[in-house]
C-alpha cells in the first residue's frame, strides 16, 4: 500500500525492525549468527563477504513475507533487504542503510576486506551527502512515481534532477562522491542510477532526461555482478499494478551494464580490486 499526504506527496514509512549486529560476541545480536541476508550486495561484494544471494536453507522459506509472519504477528510491509539471525529466529534489521554499516564493519573480524566505506574522517560530510541524496534521489524517484496530485509530482521532479545535477557537477572533477575514496555515498547512488533508465524514467515517469545523458553518472564495474535488470524490471512493472494495471515489461533500452566509461581519469585510493 502507497501512502501519500494530502497534498499528494509519497510518504516513506520507516522501518520495523532497527537493531544492529556487533563484533561484540555477547552482544544481543553478535556477528557470528547473522546469516540470512537479503540484498546490499554491493557491500557484500566490496567487503569480501559474500558474493551472491543463494536459497534459505535456514527457514526453508520461498518469500520474504514468510520471515516477516515467522517473528511477528503486527501488520507490516514486507520490504527487503532483511538480515535474519538464526539462534533468535527473528529480523535484526530491515532498515538498508543501518545493514550497509553492519556489513562494513561488525564483520571485519571474519573477512579479508580492508575497505571502508565509513571511514571516520569522513563520516559527518557522508552523513550530508547521504541525507540529500536520500531525500532527492534514492526516495526522489518514489515521490515522483507515487505522487497522486500534479503539484507534488512537479516539485518531486524538479528535486530530483537538481539533484541529478547536484551529483554531476560533483563527479566532473572527482572520482567519487568524496573525492578519491569510494564510500557508502556512492553505493546509495548507484541502486537508483543503476535502475532509472530501465525503470523509472518509464514506471515513476522521471523522463525529462535519462542517466545517459549525464557523463559523469556512469556504472562502477566491480559490483555489476550484483545487477540483475530482467528480475529489477519484472518487480517494478509487475509490483504496482495502480501504476501499470497489466504488468507490461518494455523490452527495452537494456543498457550495457559493462561499457567502458572514463571515470579512471581521476584518482581512486581505495577501489576493489577485481
Amino acid at each position: 500500500m502507497v501512502i501519500t499526504s494530502k497534498e499528494g506527496a509519497f510518504v516513506s514509512e520507516p522501518s520495523k525492525f532497527r537493531n544492529w549486529i556487533e563484533a561484540d560476541p555477547n552482544a544481543e545480536f553478535p556477528a557470528g549468527a547473522c546469516v540470512y541476508h537479503e540484498c546490499v550486495l554491493c557491500v557484500r561484494v566490496c567487503c569480501g563477504i559474500v558474493q551472491f544471494a543463494i536459497p534459505d536453507t535456514v527457514n526453508h522459506v520461498r518469500f520474504v513475507r514468510d520471515l516477516y509472519e515467522l517473528c511477528s504477528d503486527v501488520n507490516t510491509r514486507y520490504t527487503v533487504p532483511v538480515l535474519w539471525d538464526t539462534v533468535k529466529k527473528t529480523i535484526v534489521s530491515n532498515e538498508s542503510a543501518d545493514i550497509v554499516r553492519m556489513f562494513n564493519s561488525s564483520f571485519s573480524h571474519l573477512v579479508s576486506s580492508a575497505l571502508d566505506l565509513y571511514p571516520g574522517d569522513l563520516r559527518e560530510k557522508i552523513d550530508e551527502v547521504n541525507d540529500w541524496i536520500y531525500n532527492d534521489i534514492n526516495n526522489g524517484v518514489y515521490k515522483c512515481g507515487f505522487a497522486s496530485k500534479q503539484e507534488a509530482y512537479d516539485e518531486a521532479v524538479a528535486n530530483l534532477f537538481a539533484g541529478l545535477d547536484r551529483v554531476e557537477a560533483l563527479l566532473s572533477t572527482q572520482r567519487f562522491l568524496m573525492g578519491d575514496r569510494l564510500t557508502e555515498s556512492d553505493l546509495r547512488l548507484f541502486a537508483t542510477l543503476i535502475r532509472f533508465d530501465e525503470v523509472y524514467y518509464v514506471h515513476f515517469k522521471t523522463n525529462k532526461k535519462r542517466i545517459e545523458e549525464y557523463p559523469n553518472l556512469s556504472n562502477i564495474p566491480q559490483i555489476t555482478d550484483t545487477v540483475n535488470m530482467q528480475h529489477i524490471k519484472l518487480h517494478y512493472y509487475g509490483s504496482h499494478t495502480h501504476l501499470n494495471s497489466f504488468g507490461i515489461v518494455p523490452v527495452g533500452p537494456n543498457a550495457d551494464l559493462l561499457a567502458k566509461h572514463d571515470r579512471a581519469r581521476f584518482p581512486a585510493a581505495n577501489l576493489p580490486v577485481q
